[in-house]
């Protein structure tokens, strides 16, 4: 987003640019939940890909209008509420449910009265990437924007040891948060809880310290190919998966192998050449310069 403002686009342009990408995002995650069946009374419409999306939409509509402080602001307001709603604010349609519960939380009542489509868990109430827990993921969304901010400003300005410094220091920040923050509203996955927010940034964080520091701060990338295969094309592979049966293809490399091994032998036999399939039919297009960008 920083590149498209710098370019001289117009707000219009970065607009357009922005919603379609969410668009996109989301029609994909249709497209991986099965949209080609055409059965739209069992289609999930909720996915991850779609959760991605909005997320991702929202965060760089606040991030062309507003400047960190006031991002910064908005991302503490939106953790605050949910979590008072979370904790105090139930599904009407669950009498004396427990609002932290999959069955009683608000969160799954709103999508059982907004979200069409088939919910994925409990008979069709829950669904952990629905449509009032995408609040917070615009949160997480917004935590890679400030740590992109961060990495962005020139040498001149700030060094690479201090960046790595002060995403520590965040990473020590948020980690503080979702700890003291576990026992009002516990770190949940499904819920996306404020805490979980917390939790999962402080983790991300510090991983992203620790990868900057080694790779960018001191130069050691001889080693990241692996990486780079993957993070080039992690939205094809993730898609290709539904399409391609990997497995089928690891499992006539690996199969024989891992039919003589016990049984937990045979698990990371197996995992091993599914994960290697997965990486060649990648490399392939990295070698290509075949890359999926929306």
């Amino acid at each position: 987003m920083a590149k498209q403002r710098e370019s001289g686009r117009s707000r219009t342009q970065i607009y357009v640019k922005i919603i379609r990408r969410g668009v996109l995002l989301v029609l994909f995650g249709l497209i991986y939940n099965g949209l080609f069946t055409l059965d739209f009374s069992s289609l999930r419409c909720a996915s991850v890909l779609g959760r991605i999306g909005i997320a991702w939409m929202v965060a760089a509509l606040l991030f062309v209008n507003f400047g960190v402080r006031t991002r910064a602001v908005i991302s503490v307001v939106i953790l605050v509420g949910y979590a008072l709603l979370s904790k105090y604010v139930g599904a009407p349609d669950v009498p004396g449910g427990d609002p932290l519960s999959r069955e009683g939380c608000l969160v799954g009542y709103v999508d059982r009265c907004l979200l069409p489509g088939r919910l994925l868990y409990d008979g069709g109430r829950f669904d952990p990437e629905g449509l009032l827990s995408a609040l917070p993921a615009v949160v997480t969304a917004l935590l890679g924007m400030f740590t992109g901010e961060l990495i962005r400003l020139p040498k001149e300005r700030m060094s690479g040891e201090r960046k790595t410094l002060w995403m520590v220091v965040g990473a020590v920040v948020l980690a503080v948060v979702a700890i003291a923050g576990n026992s009002f509203v516990p770190v949940n996955k499904m819920l996306w809880s404020s805490t979980f927010v917390c939790a999962v940034g402080a983790y991300s964080l510090a991983m992203m310290a620790l990868f900057y520091y080694v790779i960018d701060v001191r130069g050691h990338k001889g080693w990241t190919l692996f990486f780079r295969v993957v993070g080039m094309n992690s939205i094809t592979i993730y898609m290709a998966q539904r399409i391609v049966s990997f497995g089928g293809i690891a499992d006539f490399f690996v199969g024989g192998v891992a039919g003589l091994c016990p049984e937990q032998i045979a698990a990371v036999v197996t995992s091993a050449g599914y994960v290697a399939v997965c990486w060649l039919f990648l490399y392939f297009l990295y070698r290509k310069q075949v890359f999926l960008k929306i």
